[in-house]
Order: structure tokens, then C-alpha cells, then sequence
């Protein structure tokens, strides 16, 4: 008999818990918030207006400030199993500056935090070396961060890695689901693999294959556990580039945890719907990789992993070939793979 599929679930990643738990905080966090706090809970940076600021020239403006944490997720355990640490910083500068200028703000800089079970100083450096670097590629600052250690709390070994960041859009420039329409059509701009989700299916999968990080792969074209490290691609100062020339752009989705089919609503208003044309790509081999060892079923996959999609860009069609070449110049593939359309009923 062939395997039972596995699901996020069952790899402890409950998507339905977790939504459960922001809905019951909801409250609480709202009760903190004042006029200068715009949006609400579930976006991918809150948003902060520094009303009654001047701008350079003395010209009076509306400048938002947009915050973004996170981390690094389960693919500390792959680095660490494999004792190669100098590319997961560049994984979690990605995960909040991308967060940053889904809204349209220019990332400014990042904060770390990083507990340890015990300071090993050759391993701290190079981690923090790999979020230097991701600062670097992120054409942000790395501000400062802190280092705790926690023995008896963390095996030796262990380490957690977080971050936050800071960016700042003028409010009349902000992106978000307002400004799509029907019509707009999705450009996908490709994934370097699958970036820092879906990376406790992943362990699942090869575990229960019995497939060590080590071992090569013909698909892969090299070991699994390089495959896995392969750091996240950083959209956030390509984006800013790109809003810079003028090119019109509604909104933006960083595909993180949930997949396209969790991420995509976020950036749409209610009433209207992402209608995808999933042949117009072919995700990278881990993700087939995965799904046929697993086995993963597809529906499954997509909503634990990118899918070889990192970023969407909502605009609308007359820009898309602007938008397209402008990231082809700086080494993004990006390609049109649906559209917006009207929600039936």
C-alpha cells in the first residue's frame, strides 16, 4: 500500500490553531492601539502615523512608519544539524524586510535578537555575519540587537533568531487592498526555493524517507540539506526601486507561512479573488521533490510552502511588462500568473 499523505498538521504546524489564537488576541492587541495606528491585526507590518511631521524642504508631510518581526522558523534545526550557520541571518533580514515593503515603505533598519544554550563566539559571529550580510543585500542598516544566553532553558547547541524592522512610505504612497481593482493581474516574482516556511513538512518528509540532509539527490543536483539552506531571496530593495521609477503598483504579497492560497486574500479587498493560472510555472525541484517522497498532496503543499513564488505584484496589465523587465534587470524572474477577478455571488 502506498503511504498515507502527510499533512502540515501532522509535521505539528496546526495553520487552523494559530489562526484561532490571532483571532482570540485580536481584542487585547486593538485595546493598545490609538488613532495613529492604521490598519488592524493580520497585516504584514503594522503601520504607525508620525502625523505633524515636517519634511526636508520645511513642505508639510504624512510619513507612516511600518513594522515587521520574525524569524527564522524550523530551518535553524537544518543549519544546525549540518553546522552551517552564515545563511540564516540573510533568511531573517529577508522575512521582515519583505514584510516591510509589502505596504510600500523603504526598510531602514533591523534589529536581532538571538538566544543560545551556550555562546560558542565562532558560531555567534557567523550568524550574525549572514544577518549583516542579508542588511547589506537589504540596503538596510543593522541597527543593534542582543545576544542572551539560556543554559537549562536550551540544549548547548540550540539557538533561536529573530528580528525586526523598521521602514517608512509617505501615507498618500502606502499599498495595500484599496487600491486593487478587477482586472489587475498578479505578477509572480520566483522564489530561490523555499525560503523559511513549510520547513517542519519538509523535516517530516525526509525523515519518514529516511533521507539524511547529506545525502545527493540527482533532482537536486547536490545534497538535500543545500538545497534546504539556500538563502531566501530579498525582494525589498528591487521593490523599492521599482516604485521609485513610477510604475503603478496597488499592492504587494510576501508568500510566507500559508502559502499563496493564505497570503494572496491579504493583499485584495472583499469581494474580489486571486484566479491563478498554476501552469504558468514550474516550481524549483525541492518542492517536487518533497511532494513525491512525502507523498504531499499539492493542495497541501501550496499551503505550507511558496511554491516557487516569493512576492506577488498587483498592478494593473498595461504595467506588467514595465514591472517585468524592470526585475528582469536585477536577475528576478518574474511572469504574469493570474489576474484579479470578481468573487462569484
Amino acid at each position: 500500500m502506498d503511504p498515507e499523505p502527510i499533512t502540515y498538521a501532522q509535521a505539528g504546524v496546526d495553520v487552523e490553531a494559530g489562526e484561532a489564537a490571532v483571532s482570540m488576541m485580536r481584542a487585547a492587541v486593538e485595546a493598545t492601539q490609538g488613532p495613529r495606528v492604521l490598519g488592524g491585526i493580520g497585516g504584514f507590518a503594522g503601520l504607525w502615523r508620525l502625523a505633524g511631521d515636517l519634511g526636508r524642504a520645511g513642505v508639510p508631510t504624512d510619513p507612516v512608519l511600518a513594522a515587521a518581526s520574525d524569524g527564522v522558523g524550523t530551518k535553524l534545526l537544518v543549519a544546525q544539524a549540518l553546522d552551517r550557520h552564515d545563511t540564516v541571518g540573510i533568511d531573517l533580514v529577508a522575512m521582515v524586510v519583505d514584510d516591510v515593503v509589502v505596504t510600500g515603505a523603504e526598510p531602514l533598519f533591523v534589529l536581532d535578537y538571538l538566544a543560545v544554550g551556550r555562546v560558542v563566539p565562532e558560531r555567534v559571529a557567523a550568524i550574525v555575519a549572514g544577518v549583516a550580510e542579508g542588511c547589506r543585500l537589504g540596503r538596510c542598516a543593522l541597527l543593534g540587537g542582543e545576544t542572551a544566553e539560556h543554559p537549562d532553558a536550551m540544549a548547548p547547541d540550540a539557538y533561536d533568531l529573530a528580528g525586526f524592522a523598521l521602514g517608512m512610505v509617505e501615507r498618500e504612497r502606502l499599498l495595500g487592498p484599496d487600491r486593487v481593482v478587477t482586472g489587475d493581474v498578479l505578477l509572480g516574482l520566483a522564489s530561490s526555493g523555499l525560503h523559511s516556511n513549510g520547513f517542519s513538512l519538509a523535516r517530516r518528509v525526509l525523515a519518514r524517507a529516511g533521507i539524511g540532509y547529506d545525502r545527493d539527490l540527482a533532482d537536486l543536483g547536490g545534497p538535500v540539506g543545500q538545497a534546504l539552506l539556500t538563502p531566501t531571496r530579498i525582494y525589498a530593495p528591487h521593490l523599492v526601486d521599482l516604485l521609485a521609477t513610477g510604475v503603478e503598483v496597488h499592492a504587494l504579497c510576501h508568500v510566507t507561512g500559508g502559502g499563496l492560497p493564505g497570503n494572496l486574500p491579504r493583499c485584495l479587498p472583499s469581494g474580489l479573488s486571486p484566479r491563478i493560472d498554476w501552469s504558468s510555472w514550474e516550481p524549483p525541484p525541492i518542492f517536487r521533490v518533497l511532494a513525491d517522497l512525502g507523498p504531499v498532496e499539492d493542495a497541501e503543499l501550496a499551503r505550507a510552502t511558496n511554491l516557487g513564488v516569493g512576492m506577488v505584484v498587483v498592478l494593473p496589465a498595461a504595467e506588467a511588462d514595465r514591472a517585468r523587465e524592470f526585475l528582469a534587470e536585477r536577475e528576478i524572474p518574474a511572469w504574469v500568473m493570474g489576474e484579479v477577478a470578481a468573487r462569484p455571488g
